[in-house]
């Protein structure tokens, strides 16, 4: 079942009027179409919910309303969150509801994963998004993506990973028989299936800074079919 969010009747009224910007009550943020942002869950003991701006209109007594077009969060999708979710992952869906633009608590940005994962600092307002979901049948675009590691799972930018130099595969330390402390003292790392090549060339530089900036891709899987991952 698709997530409800409380929503206001989108009946047409004379008197409207496009606006092309609103600032945010008790603020001097100012929003414009194309702007996301965090809107007011009707649960308090929930976050906020985010929010990419389509539209901004004014009634004749003045009322502001935003029409939105929902993201998601993996645990409110069908699927529910996995593994390699990230912390700040999102999914843009194909939900569009009108809110009240008093709703609207702040600004957020939501970066395409590549931008998110060369990010120095992520900041509390710093999101990413890698998948658009369709609300109703949970389904994902894309629906394969590409998985590092002996595990075998995509990439989540909360984990470290260590590049392998001569399949250039990239693996968790865990996975590896490493501690993250060990990893991080790295400065060349190669596997067990590669470690007995002779042929290697090692480099000084030989990490990229993720998979995600990595333009190797040789595997990848259906992780949104019907065996999904628990």
């Amino acid at each position: 079942m698709a997530k409800t969010r409380p929503g206001i009747p989108t009946k047409t009224k004379t008197g409207k009027r496009d606006l092309e910007s609103y600032t945010i009550r008790g603020t001097n943020k100012i929003v414009r179409v194309g702007d996301c942002v965090l809107m007011r869950p009707s649960d308090t003991g929930k976050p906020p919910y985010v929010a990419r701006i389509e539209k901004i209109e004014s009634d004749a007594r003045n009322n502001v309303k935003v029409r939105v077009r929902w993201y998601y969060r993996p645990e409110e999708s069908l699927g529910g969150r996995r593994q390699f979710h990230g912390a700040k992952e999102l999914f843009l869906s194909d939900h569009y509801d009108v809110q009240s633009a008093h709703t609207i608590e702040g600004k957020c940005i939501v970066h395409s994963f590549k931008n998110y994962t060369k990010l120095e600092n992520v900041g509390a307002e710093d999101y990413y998004c890698r998948f658009e979901y369709k609300a109703a049948s949970g389904g994902f675009t894309p629906d394969r993506v590409a998985v590092y590691c002996k595990c075998e799972m995509p990439y989540n930018p909360d984990d470290l990973m260590v590049q392998c130099e001569g399949c250039k595969d990239w693996y968790h330390p865990a996975c590896v028989g490493m501690t993250i402390e060990e990893a991080k003292k790295l400065e060349h790392f190669v596997c067990t299936e590669c470690s007995s090549d002779d042929d290697i060339k090692r480099t000084q530089n030989g990490f990229s800074s993720s998979p995600a900036a990595d333009v190797k891709v040789e595997k990848e899987t259906d992780i949104f079919g019907a065996g999904r991952l628990s």
